[in-house]
């Protein structure tokens, strides 16, 4: 191919690439495979490689990277970035409207947008041709902070526009070839210069797992979305900020050249058209009806997927808007109509701990009750004892409390500065305040820990995963029939289910001779269950699926297990110190021991036979790692991955260079194409079946 013909190939292959990052990453609605995606950019990213002159600052492959910077610099914006006036009542709404039609009797007549106050960091998005060439921070609202680096690496923040709308829905019985489908569509012509305004957040969900990640690798989490998004964004290494879950909504046009829209109802649906992911909006012929939408974006709060702590509400003209001009620094076209308030201050009368089902102490904090929007809040978390250390949070404090949604209220941290001398520091508990036991934690961690599994306050929530589906699986016995069983005396630990009769049980509410028989069918079946899925349902801190099928090869019982020397566990792939600690810890207790005990009087006491010598010699898979990706003709995952397991396999969830194979199905993903980079070798299911000697 020529170096023409190449050219005009890029660019065809870079458009096609934006066309389908904006469908999944804006319109969540992906039009081709993950895996047809990554051979897109890969292939992107090779004539790249070839032609480095080519390369342009819209190019896809051009968003992650560019050296960590020293300091940020200063950007003055086009013009002011104003701030808005608040409303926390209809009456302060109806207010302004009266306020401002003194002015122009205009307003009488107008029509209005809502749309939500997204609780995230406002950026400023300039483009000259077409080209993302700056992004800033508001700042004071004169001058902000140069970020385009950063911003570069928030998938929703287009590179160049206008690209690709939503192409909407193929009526025809015949298929659109993809590029037809790409290039059938006009659309508008970028103006020669337009700066827009937008949110940037992270979704709730996001968040949570951002959290979750955080937390699983012993790393400070973090306190609430707002925050964590702009402290992404602050970030002097992009590849910082590139890691963190970022995206954008827009919703104005601060500058720009050309014939804008007038209304705002046509801005929002101009920049939809070029391609940016704009607010949700409603709009509304009259304040009245206004005043209606705004009260129902406060009922639909607690569902949205952001952070929202109020509504806008604009007048749809522009000209009347600007005609309004300015009091103060706000414009008097628009109000932000508040949600009440769910950040509140009250004093801290006490902290208490609570035991968790792995025996994790988490404390909470006693509250002079308080009423946080419509709520009389009592209690809230304080997430962990170094959180209490670090925030230095004292009992007798004033401290600031916020509730979100139908999660717990917790403590964001002390007033400080009303402090009177009297406030007492506060001390992890030594013991555990239900069973009176020492309590353990390990250098490093974040937790403190109760290993009793006989501690009251753990048994409900230890026999609700002693009979989970991916522990016992026992069919039918859920936390309500626990909770039930618990309260009538006739469990004190996991073992106890298998001593249960069924006199006693028809003596509980709700229960016949049907149901009877049936949860103690279950309960019987469960002994069949293989050892892995025993140590898996006791509990054990830090050993789940993955770690008890990695002991089950190991040691041929409970028996084994319990007698298994530190280092010599730590020799096993997967489990380091921490978890190790936790195993010996937890079979050394008295009250472990007894529980042990019992279920083997039972019969619940699965075992595997090994041989002498290398104990997983005979085993196919033994050693071998295994990721999955698509759907396998014969196997679901889930058998899939008891298969390997059970030929002594394990099954991870991402590729890397020590995988052993990846197995293959239809419609696989991006694993596909790291494993052929990575050379790791590939398998469909007959392959699988094939090294076991499985037909």
């Amino acid at each position: 191919m020529s170096n023409q013909s190449l050219l005009h190939h890029l660019e065809e292959l870079r458009r096609e690439v934006n066309f389908h990052f904006y469908r999944y990453h804006v319109l969540d609605s992906p039009v081709i495979s993950d895996y047809e995606y990554d051979k897109l950019i890969a292939e992107l990213r090779q004539i790249e490689t070839s032609h480095p002159e080519w390369i342009t600052n819209d190019s896809p492959t051009q968003r992650i990277g560019g050296a960590p910077l020293d300091k940020f610099i200063k950007v003055h914006h086009p013009v002011p970035v104003l701030s808005l006036q608040n409303a926390f009542s209809a009456e302060g709404v109806f207010a302004w409207r009266e306020r401002i039609s003194k002015l122009d009797e205009r307003v009488n007549s107008a029509d209005y947008v809502v749309e939500p106050k997204i609780d995230g960091l406002t950026v400023l998005l300039h483009y000259r041709n077409g080209i993302f060439v700056q992004g800033s921070t508001r700042g004071d609202g004169l001058e902000g902070e140069d970020i385009t680096a950063n911003l570069r690496t928030v998938k929703a923040v287009p590179m160049r526009i206008p690209v690709s709308p939503d192409p909407g829905i193929n009526t025809t019985n015949n298929p659109i070839p993809l590029m037809d489908l790409i290039n059938q569509y006009t659309y508008p012509l970028a103006p020669a210069y337009l700066v827009v305004r937008g949110e940037v957040f992270i979704k709730i969900k996001d968040f949570e797992k951002l959290n979750c990640r955080l937390e699983e690798t012993g790393q400070k989490t973090y306190l609430n979305p707002r925050n964590t998004a702009a402290g992404s964004l602050r970030q002097l290494d992009p590849s910082l900020t590139a890691s963190r879950p970022l995206t954008l909504l827009v919703y104005a046009i601060i500058s720009g050249e050309g014939n804008l829209p007038s209304t705002h109802v046509d801005l929002l649906k101009y920049l939809s058209t070029m391609g940016f992911p704009v607010v949700d909006y409603q709009h509304c012929q009259t304040l009245e009806e206004t005043i209606e939408v705004s009260q129902t974006w406060v009922e639909r709060r607690d569902h949205l997927p952001y952070e929202a702590d109020g509504v806008v509400i604009k007048i749809n003209s522009f000209n009347l808007a600007d005609d309004l001009g300015f009091v103060g620094k706000d414009p008097r076209g628009a109000i932000a109509f508040k949600f009440p308030a769910r950040e509140v201050t009250s004093v801290l009368r006490d902290i208490g701990v609570n035991v968790g089902r792995t025996g994790v102490l988490t404390p909470y904090a006693v509250l002079e009750p308080v009423e946080i929007g419509g709520v009389i809040v009592k209690q809230a978390t304080l997430h962990n004892f170094d959180y209490i250390a670090e925030k230095d949070i004292r009992v007798g404090d004033r401290v600031l409390v916020k509730r979100a949604g139908d999660v717990i209220p917790y403590i964001i941290g002390p007033v400080v500065d009303v402090r009177n001398g009297q406030e007492l520091q506060f001390t992890p508990p030594q013991n555990c305040p239900t069973c009176g036991q020492r309590v353990e934690h390990v250098d490093g961690e974040v937790y403190w820990y109760c290993v009793n599994t006989a501690c009251p306050a753990q048994l409900i929530r230890n026999l609700e995963h002693f009979v989970s589906r991916g522990a016992m699986d026992i069919v039918g016995l859920g936390i309500r029939l626990v909770e039930q069983f618990v309260a009538a005396g006739l469990v004190a630990d996991v073992a106890d289910l298998y001593t249960l009769q069924k006199e006693s049980l028809l003596n509980l509410e709700g229960f016949a001779e049907k149901k009877a028989d049936n949860i103690l069918n279950s309960i019987a079946a469960s002994k069949n269950q293989p050892l892995a899925r025993l140590i898996t349902a006791l509990g054990i801190r830090g050993v789940g699926e993955v770690v008890a099928a990695d002991l089950a090869r190991f040691y041929p019982d409970l028996a084994a297990l319990s007698l298994a020397r530190l280092e010599v566990l730590q020799l096993i792939e997967g489990i380091g110190p921490n978890i190790a600690h936790a195993i010996v810890d937890w079979f050394a207790r008295p009250a472990n021991q007894y529980v042990i005990s019992k279920l083997q009087v039972a019969q619940v006491w699965p075992s595997t036979e090994k041989t002498n010598g290398d104990q997983n010699s005979f085993i196919p898979l033994s050693g071998s790692t295994f990721v999955i990706t698509g759907t396998l003709p014969g196997l679901s995952r889930e058998k899939a991955k008891e298969f390997i397991e059970y030929y002594g396999g394990k099954v991870i969830d991402s590729v890397s260079k020590k995988t052993s194979y990846l197995v293959v199905g239809e419609n696989p993903g991006s694993k596909l194409t790291k494993a052929q980079q990575l050379g790791v070798p590939i398998l469909d299911e007959a392959g699988l079946r094939k090294i076991v000697s499985v037909e």
